[in-house]
């Protein structure tokens, strides 16, 4: 469940990330109304507490996977919900490229497609997997989530059994298991940043 919302997540968010600088005021190719747009459909997404948003596209889940009960079923909102997350960090971490290096591409006569991906993404790629780091944890805390209302996992187990049966043994591995996880997801994360980082 985890993993394939964090891949969906990646190839939704990124090019939305990239979109959102390169149509900003100070992108390759600035456009007021493709940034005004893209920022509110990021800023709606980011907005919703994943709750109501797992409520709120059942429909759409239903008409994706063909249910809305199980991991298949949660990994749409899932998607959904860290998609705009990651894809303002991305926003940010292309941000944060020299301007320099961008402009001298461009002198250079590289085409907007080529800046992106040989300049805007390797400069970046340091701060964009830290980024994709922090959503990959938000996911595993959204999945405990949508297993407590039927998306299965860590969350179904520790509702159905710890919660409901009051055996708190399940709990509390549960609780050690989600914590174990996200440390790994994080050190590995951070391992991959520091060695790509070249600055």
């Amino acid at each position: 469940m985890v993993g394939f919302s964090s891949l969906f997540t990646l190839f939704l968010g990124l090019p939305l990330g990239l979109l959102l600088h390169v149509s900003s005021p100070t992108g390759l190719r600035p456009s007021f109304l493709v940034h005004r747009a893209l920022g509110l459909v990021v800023n709606v997404g980011r907005s919703l507490p994943f709750l109501i948003l797992l409520i709120a596209v059942i429909p759409f889940t239903r008409f994706v996977v063909g249910t809305n009960i199980g991991p298949e079923a949660a990994i749409v909102p899932l998607t959904l919900g860290a998609a705009p997350f990651f894809a303002r960090l991305v926003e940010n971490a292309a941000r944060e490229v020299d301007p320099d290096t961008v402009e001298a591409a461009v002198v250079m006569g590289a085409s907007r497609m080529q800046v992106v991906t040989k300049v805007l993404v390797p400069e970046a790629l340091p701060s964009i997997i830290s980024g994709f780091t922090t959503t990959i944890v938000t996911i595993v805390s959204y999945s405990a989530m949508a297993g407590s209302v039927g998306g299965g996992g860590l969350g179904y187990l520790a509702v159905s059994y710890g919660y409901n049966r009051f055996q708190t043994d399940v709990m509390v591995v549960t609780v050690i298991v989600l914590v174990a996880f996200v440390q790994i997801i994080q050190l590995t994360g951070d391992f991959a940043a520091r060695r790509l980082d070249h600055r």
